[in-house]
């Protein structure tokens, strides 16, 4: 039997391009979707949970357009990673992580979307970057696409309603396995699949206010991105072969509210229509019949085109991942208390608590998560997200003190742990935001998730200085450990 974690456990850190790198008109960069994200710093805290801009209408589109602001659009100057990352990269190296989870700006490569040669400046970006990666003995886990693709998509074609964005992708996945492939030891394609669904600017890029069917084109959006998945596996493995291309989604651990029957029942159809609908499409190769009642009750049609389930079935990923912050309650009760979760809005457990953001604390979800998935695909699984997002202070002599964090991070290694010895093949963990990030979610540099502090607040204001919480030594020391030393 497996007793803890083993030799070769890919222990890490997480983040995404859109929200560190910056320089978001420098190096050839185009624009892409979360360059338009509007944020303002003097909102209340209520105004800030129902302005995030979880769904875009024409006319915030447009004024973003129309703006150079930095300010208000956070997404434009992230931590500038773009030309810290040398340093930054020290500061990891030290940390003694073992992969680096990051997305490639699909913009930086292919301004447009459509162009038809790449911007080599980018691609060099890239290059550089992996490099020095290896060099420090780190390996590379690269998201193809994590929510951003560049606004010309969605302004020309819609976005990925049209099959013309899929063949725009192939022809991006293409330049990246080509150019960077000896560069990337996993590849992910998209970042939490299910996104498209819980939020739909970010996963599928639509403007609502321009669909007669928001939700139709949400799942024709969902069907196009399922496609593009598997023609990138398929086009990963003839051009890399043993190449390692994953799967992704958001997971929202669920648990019936009581033994009744009707809430264990609620809680398959959660599982079913949140979870593993897209997970089930990746890796089984299938649309699964669990969606026929699913999209006849909602009304959805999806258009497929003759060979698009021979696609699905031929090319399945080889490893499953997923990002897990929370669990939550199902339910038909009505008026059941909500909190909030990632990309949700969840009912509330009353035996867990919550972070500063309402996010439910549940270590054993992971445990049970892990054996979930684990149990019904049998491949390779990845933890690709696990964090805390908490407010950070530092002391007068610059030291930062999170012990909540620590207490976070050991309580879900330590079940880790335990599925490891459940029999789960567990290969890697990638801590979420392990550098402060400007927040996906909020987008707020306040909800910080990193071991490392990075001096802006929420109107950008700040030195941008890197410095190491007390996380950082905890976190260094559980990797020099192999996740033994959790004290």
């Amino acid at each position: 039997m497996r007793t803890g974690f083993p030799k070769d456990f890919l222990w890490g850190g997480a983040m995404a391009a859109s929200q560190a790198e910056g320089s978001y008109d420098q190096g050839g960069k185009g624009l892409d979707t979360q360059d338009l994200r509007y944020f303002d710093a003097a909102w209340s805290k209520e105004e800030r949970a129902l302005k995030q801009n979880r769904r875009m209408n024409g006319e915030k589109f447009d004024a973003a357009l129309a703006s150079g602001d930095l300010e208000h659009y956070p997404f434009r100057r992230g931590i500038d990673f773009y030309h810290r990352w040398r340093e930054d990269l020290d500061l990891f190296a030290e940390l003694g992580i073992k992969v680096l989870r990051t997305s490639i700006s699909w913009a930086r490569i292919y301004p447009n979307g459509d162009d038809e040669t790449p911007n080599e400046e980018g691609l060099r970006f890239y290059m550089d970057l992996f490099d020095a990666c290896h060099a420090k003995g780190i390996k590379v886990f690269a998201t193809i696409l994590h929510y951003n693709i560049p606004v010309h998509l969605v302004q020309k074609y819609g976005g990925w309603k049209s099959r013309k964005t899929v063949e725009c992708f192939l022809r991006y996945t293409r330049t990246l396995f080509e150019r960077l492939g000896d560069r990337v030891d996993y590849w992910l394609p998209f970042n939490e699949f299910n996104a498209g669904k819980f939020n739909p600017y970010n996963g599928v890029c639509l403007v609502e206010d321009q669909e007669e069917d928001y939700s139709n084109a949400i799942f024709q959006c969902l069907h196009h991105q399922f496609i593009a998945n598997a023609l990138a596996v398929k086009q990963g493995h003839e051009i890399l072969p043993g190449s390692k291309i994953g799967g992704m989604i958001a997971r929202f651990t669920t648990y019936p509210a009581t033994c009744k029957p009707a809430d264990v029942m609620q809680m398959i159809h959660d599982d079913q229509y949140s979870n593993w609908f897209y997970l089930d499409v990746m890796a089984r190769g299938r649309y699964p019949a669990y969606m026929e009642r699913y999209f006849e009750a909602e009304g959805i049609h999806i258009q497929m085109e003759p060979g698009d389930e021979e696609i699905l079935r031929a090319n399945t990923v080889d490893f499953v991942s997923f990002s897990y912050y929370f669990s939550q309650i199902s339910t038909t009760e009505q008026g059941w208390e909500k909190t909030s979760g990632n990309l949700i809005m969840a009912n509330k457990n009353p035996y867990l608590e919550t972070s500063e953001w309402g996010w439910q604390k549940d270590p054993v979800g992971l445990r049970i998560t892990l054996n979930q998935v684990y149990d019904r695909y049998q491949l390779p699984v990845f933890v690709a997200e696990n964090g805390l997002g908490a407010i950070d202070v530092p002391e007068a002599d610059g030291s930062i003190h999170d012990p909540y964090r620590i207490d976070y991070l050991r309580s879900h290694i330590e079940q880790m742990r335990e599925a490891v010895r459940d029999g789960v093949d567990l290969i890697g963990y990638t801590m979420w935001g392990f550098i402060d990030l400007v927040s996906c979610g909020s987008m707020e540099m306040s909800k910080r998730y990193g071991v490392i502090y990075v001096d802006q607040d929420d109107a950008g204001r700040g030195t941008l200085a890197r410095s190491r919480k007390d996380s950082f030594y905890w976190y260094k020391k559980c990797i020099e450990s192999g996740g033994e030393d959790l004290a």
